[in-house]
């Protein structure tokens, strides 16, 4: 009885939280309750629960997660300071003259917005809001549109600096060294976040080309879903702001961030929490720049990285007291025992992980399955002998396609509350199929040549 204890915590977690009860509550609460039943029928050590504190104390004192309200607070400033309609402006003017242009232009945009802001919800509501009515207004097919946007939306969830890379370096770091202790190897080495940010830059960069090359195929056969910008429209849009003063103060100010915060960390000049404070400053420069550096928007920045902050550390605690009481019911020994029995060996344990995180990804948010489903798999994954850092990379790249999937992405939600009347929900549904198959397209080519993923932190760390 006592082995599939472990078992109901996880589902008694999930059902809750479809009730709709908060992540942290639920995964603290579910956790004291089975610990009770089972310090009650002797079947639980109360033991396991003295090393909370130790837990809590570790988090404390980890540097790395310092990272986290620094780049939450650079993302939020950065879209408070009119960056992203800044830049869709001179994308546009850029690239709107031909087929398919304003659609590559939105998806360069949110490229950058991903390399800015790091927040998947934030991204697709700011691209719905900016670049959706614009779309429509010059023809493009709604499907098209909105697939595009909900898609470019996810890409803060792969492209570097991205707090979903930072938590999951963190956990992968802890998991890492859990799989070689319990192999028998005593070695200081550690997954770090650089290596996370490096193993990404390629599979990202890949996945945006992929976009592209979807857009211009769009553009070729079926011109009319894509069409042109009219030339009166260029006119009006050049005559408000001409297109080499809207490439100098829209486009290189964040480009120049972005390289100095990523380009500091993949070059070793400083840690991601180091990265993430220069990152936060220049935000503020920027704003100070673009005129937007004002008392509200600045108690605007930080309620939102409070809150946000605030609820990644309340679920990471919540998550700390579920592993600890999961593991004292022996959930370890049953994952892996389940994993050993498994037919395929690690092919067959990766994909029912993926399978699980995928379906997991239509209920929880990427924080709620990084703290809680990652510690219990990935050192399982990692004794089997796969990379820490392509495992990374696919477990964030499997939770985008998720986020995308119908019906229950989160990305379709952010945008079906941001979009305009006139489209369908089944639009949304319909425009993003494409894209999914696009995200299980690299999935693929990253199973098959994991070296995409592995061989820049190779060089870069050794």
């Amino acid at each position: 009885m006592m082995s599939y204890i472990p078992l109901l915590m996880f589902v008694c977690v999930c059902l809750i939280l479809l009730i709709g009860y908060p992540v942290a509550i639920t995964l603290a609460g579910v956790a004291l309750i089975f610990a009770g039943f089972g310090v009650a029928t002797g079947v639980f050590e109360p033991l396991f629960l003295s090393a909370l504190p130790s837990r809590l104390y570790g988090v404390i004192n980890n540097q790395t997660l310092l990272a986290v309200p620094l780049f939450v607070f650079m993302g939020a400033m950065l879209e408070r300071a009119k960056i992203a309609e800044n830049l869709l402006t001179a994308m546009s003017l850029l690239m709107g003259r031909f087929h398919g242009g304003l659609a590559i232009a939105v998806t360069l945009v949110g490229m950058l917005l991903a390399a800015s802001t790091g927040i998947v919800g934030a991204t697709v509501v700011t691209m719905g809001l900016l670049s959706l009515p614009t779309m429509l207004k010059r023809g493009y097919d709604p499907k098209f549109s909105t697939g595009i946007i909900c898609a470019t939306g996810t890409l803060g969830q792969i492209i570097p600096p991205s707090i979903a890379l930072v938590l999951l370096g963190d956990v992968l770091s802890s998991a890492y060294q859990q799989a070689q202790l319990k192999m028998g190897i005593f070695s200081p080495e550690t997954v770090s976040v650089g290596e996370l940010f490096a193993g990404a830059v390629v599979p990202g960069l890949l996945l945006v080309a992929l976009y592209i090359g979807y857009c211009l195929a769009v553009a070729i056969f079926n011109p009319k879903a894509a069409p042109k910008v009219a030339k009166e429209d260029i006119a009006e849009l050049d005559q408000q702001q001409s297109l080499s003063r809207l490439m100098l103060t829209a486009l290189l100010p964040p480009l120049f961030l972005i390289i100095a915060v990523l380009g500091s960390i993949l070059f070793g000049f400083a840690t991601p929490t180091e990265a993430a404070g220069v990152g936060a400053m220049g935000a503020l420069l920027l704003a100070l720049i673009q005129g937007q550096l004002s008392k509200a928007n600045l108690q605007a920045v930080m309620d939102s990285t409070v809150k946000i902050t605030s609820m990644v550390f309340l679920i990471l605690i919540g998550a700390s007291l579920f592993s600890l009481v999961f593991r004292g019911f022996g959930g370890e020994e049953l994952v892996h025992g389940f994993f050993q029995q498994m037919p395929g060996g690690v092919l067959g344990a990766t994909l029912i992980v993926m399978l699980v995180i995928f379906l997991l990804g239509f209920i929880l948010d990427f924080i709620e399955i990084t703290f809680v489903v990652i510690p219990i798999v990935a050192p399982v994954l990692l004794m089997m002998g796969l990379d820490p850092i392509w495992l990374g990379i696919m477990i964030a790249i499997n939770l985008q396609t998720s986020f995308l999937t119908p019906p229950f992405g989160f990305a379709l939600f952010y945008l079906r509350g941001v979009a305009d009347k006139v489209v369908k929900t089944a639009d949304i549904y319909r425009g993003v199929i494409p894209f999914i198959a696009i995200q299980l397209l690299l999935l693929i080519i990253l199973a098959i040549w994991p070296h995409l993923v592995t061989w820049l932190p190779q060089i870069m760390y050794g």
